[in-house]
């Protein structure tokens, strides 16, 4: 009997995540299948290719050998289909993007005028925070990633695309609300609401507080811009967030307080791998997000 392609896209995808569960999440299928699929490649190949160790699940020695060969023919199967989609001149295609979860207030907007132009694309947009983007990009996970903190020791080709102003954010009810030109020692001792460790919004306030020798009491660490937006609409304490975030029509019950210092000017960035060889699909989103961001900053008038 001969491994399918099939078994070994099920296996590869188990293998690159070190569980089934996610395999089954990945691909669109059940995790029955996936250890049915697993079962029958192990038959084929003559040897197991997991070993379960406590919760722990690990490749065998041939498992190690099989993972690398599947990443080769499916890197080849990739480089054959940017070709075919090269050749069809865009009328189909599929796009991977990674961005952080601030960008899903604008990225969404710029994916919907693309896809007006190119309705034959395909796009995987995935959404996460800056340290599992790290871990899609050495992987090769997707074509583009557009993120405000560029991380170190990654060879990068890189090229700003959208400012990121960082503003104070507070309760409605907040006694320093509708005060102008507040100094920034005015935030001492005040309760905050932090992202968490490695986001590129923290070490950007981290440092600004650092400089001007702010203490703050931080009361929680959020991964989530929506969760600190309701935490602070609870009362819980004030943060730092991307004006991009705001939504004046769902967050009445927020204000931006006028601090000096603020907003920290940020900028967003996409990004892809040094070397890597763009598909016609994505070099296509590139020159066309460049072009955008280029006509205008996108300005969120709704919030003031």
């Amino acid at each position: 009997m001969q491994p399918t392609l099939h078994q070994l896209k099920v296996f590869e995808t188990a293998a690159r995540h070190r569980s089934f569960t996610r395999a089954a999440e990945e691909l669109y299928l059940t995790q029955p299948t996936v250890s049915i699929q697993i079962k029958q490649l192990s038959k084929a190949v003559g040897f197991p290719l997991f070993e379960k160790l406590g919760k722990q699940l690990y490749l065998t020695e041939v498992g190690n050998h099989l993972f690398s060969t599947c990443q080769a023919i499916f890197g080849e199967l990739d480089q054959f289909e940017m070709m075919v989609t090269d050749l069809q001149g865009m009328t189909q295609g599929k796009l991977h993007l990674g961005t952080v979860t601030t960008c899903k207030y604008f990225v969404p907007r710029l994916l919907g005028a693309f896809c007006e132009q190119y309705p034959g694309i395909d796009i995987s947009l995935k959404i996460t925070n800056h340290s599992q983007l790290e871990k899609r990009m050495l992987e090769n996970l997707d074509d583009l990633y557009i993120l405000s903190h560029i991380p170190p020791g990654l060879d990068l080709e890189v090229r700003p695309v959208l400012k990121n102003p960082l503003v104070v954010i507070a309760p409605a009810n907040h006694p320093l609300v509708g005060e102008k030109n507040l100094p920034i020692s005015a935030l001492n001792h005040e309760r905050f609401i932090m992202r968490e460790p490695g986001s590129g919004t923290r070490n950007a306030v981290q440092g600004l507080f650092h400089q001007y020798q702010v203490n703050v009491q931080i009361k929680l660490d959020l991964g989530s811009n929506e969760a600190i937006k309701q935490a602070i609409a609870g009362g819980l304490g004030i943060s730092v967030l991307s004006r991009h975030s705001l939504n004046g029509r769902e967050y009445t019950d927020l204000a931006i307080l006028d601090v000096e210092h603020f907003p920290i000017e940020q900028q967003w960035f996409v990004a892809h791998l040094a070397g890597k060889h763009l598909s016609v699909v994505a070099e296509t989103f590139l020159d066309y997000l460049l072009m955008m961001t280029d006509q205008a900053d996108m300005p969120w008038k709704s919030f003031q």
